[in-house]
Protein backbone atom coordinates (compact mmCIF):
# COMPACT_ATOMS: atom_id res chain seq x y z
CA UNK A 1 0.00 0.00 0.00
CA UNK A 2 1.03 3.81 -0.46
CA UNK A 3 1.39 5.98 2.25
CA UNK A 4 0.03 9.40 2.46
CA UNK A 5 2.23 11.30 5.27
CA UNK A 6 0.02 13.22 8.04
CA UNK A 7 -3.17 14.80 6.01
CA UNK A 8 -5.98 15.36 7.65
CA UNK A 9 -6.11 13.68 12.15
CA UNK A 10 -3.99 10.40 10.92
CA UNK A 11 -1.51 9.75 8.53
CA UNK A 12 -2.92 6.53 6.27
CA UNK A 13 -1.86 3.85 4.30
CA UNK A 14 -4.09 2.96 1.29
CA UNK A 15 -4.14 0.89 -2.02
CA UNK A 16 -5.45 -1.26 -4.27
CA UNK A 17 -6.02 -4.79 -2.53
CA UNK A 18 -7.24 -8.38 -3.80
CA UNK A 19 -10.33 -9.28 -1.44
CA UNK A 20 -11.21 -12.90 -1.24
CA UNK A 21 -15.01 -13.38 -2.13
CA UNK A 22 -16.05 -17.25 -1.86
CA UNK A 23 -13.18 -19.04 -4.29
CA UNK A 24 -12.06 -16.08 -5.71
CA UNK A 25 -10.27 -13.01 -5.29
CA UNK A 26 -12.02 -9.48 -6.83
CA UNK A 27 -10.51 -6.35 -6.39
CA UNK A 28 -10.93 -4.09 -3.76
CA UNK A 29 -9.66 -1.15 -2.10
CA UNK A 30 -8.56 -0.55 1.71
CA UNK A 31 -7.44 2.71 3.38
CA UNK A 32 -7.11 2.88 7.31
CA UNK A 33 -4.49 4.95 9.43
CA UNK A 34 -1.06 4.76 10.07
CA UNK A 35 -0.50 4.20 13.36
CA UNK A 36 -0.22 0.62 15.64
CA UNK A 37 -3.50 -0.56 17.10
CA UNK A 38 -7.27 -1.43 16.28
CA UNK A 39 -9.10 0.84 14.53
CA UNK A 40 -13.67 0.56 13.70
CA UNK A 41 -14.75 -0.49 10.16
CA UNK A 42 -16.95 0.74 7.23
CA UNK A 43 -17.38 -1.19 4.59
CA UNK A 44 -18.28 1.18 1.40
CA UNK A 45 -20.85 0.24 -0.88
CA UNK A 46 -20.00 1.80 -4.47
CA UNK A 47 -23.28 3.03 -6.66
CA UNK A 48 -23.57 2.20 -10.22
CA UNK A 49 -20.04 3.00 -11.40
CA UNK A 50 -18.62 0.27 -9.14
CA UNK A 51 -15.45 0.97 -7.53
CA UNK A 52 -13.78 3.91 -8.70
CA UNK A 53 -12.22 6.59 -7.70
CA UNK A 54 -15.39 8.08 -6.01
CA UNK A 55 -15.42 5.42 -3.37
CA UNK A 56 -11.55 5.49 -2.96
CA UNK A 57 -11.64 8.95 -1.92
CA UNK A 58 -14.56 8.42 1.02
CA UNK A 59 -11.96 5.43 1.73
CA UNK A 60 -9.14 7.50 1.99
CA UNK A 61 -11.27 10.38 3.95
CA UNK A 62 -12.88 7.98 6.53
CA UNK A 63 -9.19 6.39 7.19
CA UNK A 64 -7.98 9.94 8.51
CA UNK A 65 -10.75 10.33 10.59
CA UNK A 66 -9.37 7.28 12.24
CA UNK A 67 -11.82 4.76 10.65
CA UNK A 68 -10.48 2.23 8.13
CA UNK A 69 -12.32 1.90 5.07
CA UNK A 70 -12.85 -1.27 2.21
CA UNK A 71 -14.50 -0.88 -1.06
CA UNK A 72 -14.91 -4.31 -2.99
CA UNK A 73 -15.64 -3.86 -6.95
CA UNK A 74 -18.95 -5.66 -6.57
CA UNK A 75 -20.22 -4.79 -10.12
CA UNK A 76 -17.21 -6.75 -11.36
CA UNK A 77 -15.90 -3.59 -13.98
CA UNK A 78 -18.90 -4.28 -16.62
CA UNK A 79 -18.83 -1.83 -19.54
CA UNK A 80 -21.96 -0.25 -18.50
CA UNK A 81 -23.51 0.52 -15.10
CA UNK A 82 -26.71 -0.35 -15.31
CA UNK A 83 -26.01 -3.69 -17.25
CA UNK A 84 -24.15 -4.12 -14.96
CA UNK A 85 -26.16 -3.42 -11.52
CA UNK A 86 -29.21 -5.39 -13.29
CA UNK A 87 -26.69 -8.46 -13.47
CA UNK A 88 -25.92 -8.62 -9.51
CA UNK A 89 -28.46 -9.85 -7.93
CA UNK A 90 -29.73 -8.72 -4.18
CA UNK A 91 -28.94 -12.37 -3.33
CA UNK A 92 -25.42 -12.45 -4.63
CA UNK A 93 -24.81 -8.68 -3.30
CA UNK A 94 -25.89 -9.90 0.10
CA UNK A 95 -22.99 -13.11 -0.28
CA UNK A 96 -20.44 -10.43 -1.74
CA UNK A 97 -21.20 -8.26 1.85
CA UNK A 98 -20.71 -11.55 3.95
CA UNK A 99 -17.45 -12.47 2.09
CA UNK A 100 -16.20 -9.25 3.09
CA UNK A 101 -17.08 -9.36 6.86
CA UNK A 102 -15.66 -12.84 6.83
CA UNK A 103 -12.31 -11.19 5.56
CA UNK A 104 -12.58 -8.42 7.70
CA UNK A 105 -13.26 -10.75 10.72
CA UNK A 106 -10.04 -13.34 9.47
CA UNK A 107 -6.54 -13.68 10.88
CA UNK A 108 -5.58 -12.08 8.02
CA UNK A 109 -6.92 -8.47 9.10
CA UNK A 110 -5.23 -7.84 12.51
CA UNK A 111 -6.11 -3.91 12.26
CA UNK A 112 -10.09 -4.32 13.20
CA UNK A 113 -10.96 -3.01 16.65
CA UNK A 114 -14.63 -5.22 16.52
CA UNK A 115 -16.17 -8.05 14.06
CA UNK A 116 -19.12 -5.45 13.91
CA UNK A 117 -19.03 -2.77 11.23
CA UNK A 118 -20.64 -0.01 10.04
CA UNK A 119 -21.86 0.44 6.10
CA UNK A 120 -21.77 2.96 3.97
CA UNK A 121 -23.36 2.97 0.84
CA UNK A 122 -24.19 5.42 -1.89
CA UNK A 123 -26.49 5.48 -4.64
CA UNK A 124 -27.91 1.92 -5.19
CA UNK A 125 -25.47 0.86 -2.92
CA UNK A 126 -27.37 1.98 -0.15
CA UNK A 127 -30.13 -0.50 -1.23
CA UNK A 128 -27.65 -3.45 0.04
CA UNK A 129 -25.98 -1.63 3.06
CA UNK A 130 -29.93 -1.38 4.38
CA UNK A 131 -30.96 -4.60 2.99
CA UNK A 132 -27.66 -5.76 4.81
CA UNK A 133 -28.01 -3.93 8.39
CA UNK A 134 -31.30 -5.24 8.39
CA UNK A 135 -30.70 -9.14 8.94
CA UNK A 136 -26.99 -9.56 9.59
CA UNK A 137 -26.32 -9.00 13.58
CA UNK A 138 -22.31 -7.86 12.44
CA UNK A 139 -23.73 -4.44 11.22
CA UNK A 140 -23.23 -1.48 13.74
CA UNK A 141 -24.43 0.95 11.88
CA UNK A 142 -25.44 2.22 8.63
CA UNK A 143 -25.08 5.51 6.45
CA UNK A 144 -26.93 5.71 2.88
CA UNK A 145 -26.48 8.85 0.76
CA UNK A 146 -29.08 9.57 -2.38
CA UNK A 147 -30.42 6.11 -2.18
CA UNK A 148 -33.69 5.16 -4.18
CA UNK A 149 -36.05 3.97 -1.39
CA UNK A 150 -38.85 2.95 -4.41
CA UNK A 151 -39.22 1.80 -7.66
CA UNK A 152 -37.15 -1.61 -7.03
CA UNK A 153 -39.99 -3.71 -7.33
CA UNK A 154 -38.32 -6.15 -10.06
CA UNK A 155 -36.04 -6.67 -7.76
CA UNK A 156 -35.22 -9.83 -5.49
CA UNK A 157 -35.78 -7.78 -2.63
CA UNK A 158 -37.57 -4.08 -2.40
CA UNK A 159 -35.42 -1.88 0.38
CA UNK A 160 -38.89 -0.15 1.55
CA UNK A 161 -39.88 -3.62 3.08
CA UNK A 162 -36.62 -3.09 5.55
CA UNK A 163 -37.53 0.02 6.94
CA UNK A 164 -39.68 -1.01 9.74
CA UNK A 165 -37.04 -3.68 10.95
CA UNK A 166 -33.55 -1.31 11.06
CA UNK A 167 -32.41 -2.55 14.52
CA UNK A 168 -29.56 -0.60 14.25
CA UNK A 169 -28.76 3.32 13.63
CA UNK A 170 -29.66 5.06 10.55
CA UNK A 171 -28.33 8.18 9.19
CA UNK A 172 -29.79 9.12 5.39
CA UNK A 173 -28.84 12.15 3.54
CA UNK A 174 -30.53 13.33 0.63
CA UNK A 175 -31.42 16.41 -1.70
CA UNK A 176 -34.48 18.54 -2.29
CA UNK A 177 -33.81 18.76 -6.09
CA UNK A 178 -33.24 15.23 -6.78
CA UNK A 179 -34.87 14.19 -9.82
CA UNK A 180 -34.18 10.76 -9.16
CA UNK A 181 -35.81 9.80 -6.15
CA UNK A 182 -38.98 11.65 -4.39
CA UNK A 183 -38.77 13.67 -1.71
CA UNK A 184 -41.82 11.82 -0.02
CA UNK A 185 -40.29 8.74 -0.07
CA UNK A 186 -37.55 10.06 2.58
CA UNK A 187 -40.02 11.44 4.43
CA UNK A 188 -41.67 8.18 5.00
CA UNK A 189 -38.66 6.50 5.75
CA UNK A 190 -38.33 8.89 8.51
CA UNK A 191 -41.90 7.88 9.53
CA UNK A 192 -41.45 4.23 9.32
CA UNK A 193 -37.62 4.19 10.66
CA UNK A 194 -38.22 6.67 13.61
CA UNK A 195 -34.60 6.40 15.73
CA UNK A 196 -33.01 7.41 12.42
CA UNK A 197 -31.89 10.60 11.19
CA UNK A 198 -33.11 10.91 7.95
CA UNK A 199 -32.08 14.57 6.37
CA UNK A 200 -32.62 16.62 3.44
CA UNK A 201 -30.15 18.88 1.77
CA UNK A 202 -32.39 22.05 0.46
CA UNK A 203 -31.43 22.75 -3.16
CA UNK A 204 -28.69 19.56 -3.17
CA UNK A 205 -29.60 17.10 -6.28
CA UNK A 206 -28.76 13.45 -6.92
CA UNK A 207 -24.83 13.69 -7.04
CA UNK A 208 -24.66 16.14 -4.15
CA UNK A 209 -22.19 14.17 -2.41
CA UNK A 210 -19.75 13.05 -5.55
CA UNK A 211 -17.11 15.51 -6.68
CA UNK A 212 -17.31 14.27 -10.16
CA UNK A 213 -21.41 14.79 -10.59
CA UNK A 214 -22.40 17.38 -12.46
CA UNK A 215 -24.28 18.59 -9.44
CA UNK A 216 -22.10 17.97 -6.83
CA UNK A 217 -22.50 20.56 -4.35
CA UNK A 218 -19.77 21.35 -2.39
CA UNK A 219 -21.46 22.97 0.78
CA UNK A 220 -23.61 19.53 1.11
CA UNK A 221 -21.05 17.31 0.82
CA UNK A 222 -18.95 18.86 3.20
CA UNK A 223 -21.60 18.95 5.77
CA UNK A 224 -22.67 15.35 4.67
CA UNK A 225 -19.70 14.07 5.05
CA UNK A 226 -19.01 15.62 8.33
CA UNK A 227 -22.13 13.76 9.32
CA UNK A 228 -21.22 10.57 7.75
CA UNK A 229 -17.88 10.62 10.31
CA UNK A 230 -19.72 11.78 13.63
CA UNK A 231 -22.02 8.89 12.89
CA UNK A 232 -19.77 6.66 12.91
CA UNK A 233 -17.64 7.37 15.48
CA UNK A 234 -20.49 7.64 17.78
CA UNK A 235 -21.71 4.34 16.66
CA UNK A 236 -18.71 2.06 16.09
CA UNK A 237 -16.56 1.00 19.02
CA UNK A 238 -13.50 3.60 19.53
CA UNK A 239 -10.05 2.90 18.03
CA UNK A 240 -6.87 1.53 20.43
CA UNK A 241 -3.83 3.24 19.25
CA UNK A 242 -1.01 1.95 20.44
CA UNK A 243 2.13 4.01 22.01
CA UNK A 244 4.73 2.67 20.83
CA UNK A 245 6.89 5.24 22.57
Amino acid sequence: MAVLSHEGTYPILYGSWPIPVGTQHHDGYIARPDEAGKFPVVLVVPDLNGLDSFEKDICRRLARSGIAALSLDMYRSQADALTAYNALTDSRAAADLEEIHEFIDSDDVEWNVSSNVGILGTNVGGRFALIKAATRDWVRSVAVVSTPLTGDEAREFQVADYLDHLPVPVLGLYGTDDKLINTSSVDEAQRRNEHGQWLLYQGAGHGFFDVDAPDFDQAAADDGFARIVAFFQATLEPAVVEDLG
